[in-house]
């Protein structure tokens, strides 16, 4: 797997970059997420929550830059492996301890 930034430094969005970066989107976007669900769940009209949704987007976008600035090696290790074996958890654990050591939780 190539980078998981662009060649402007904007993050790469793919399935294997955003499951590598779930726990920390998680704990970071947490109060964007819940603002989000619970406004589809006031209101099923997905144009009453673009303003939430982009809120999230904006939020998963700013974690994934930091993400990346602060420990590129271990990022993209795991997502790496995350893209090579289908985003299964168990087959890449060696690199998801390498990340989360280098990005601990906050």
């Amino acid at each position: 797997m190539a980078s998981v930034v662009d060649a402007v430094g904007e993050p790469i969005t793919t399935s294997s970059v955003l499951m590598a970066s779930s726990k920390h989107i998680a704990s970071k976007c947490r109060s964007e997420n819940v603002a989000f669900l619970k406004c589809k769940k006031k209101d099923p009209n997905p144009e009453k929550c673009l303003d939430k949704g982009q809120e999230v987007t904006r939020c998963v976008l700013s974690l994934l830059k930091s993400l990346h600035q602060r420990c590129t090696k271990e990022m993209e290790a795991y997502a790496g492996c995350m893209y090579y074996y289908t985003n299964e958890f168990d087959l890449c654990r060696k690199e998801q301890q390498e990340f989360e050591k280098a990005c601990p939780l906050e």
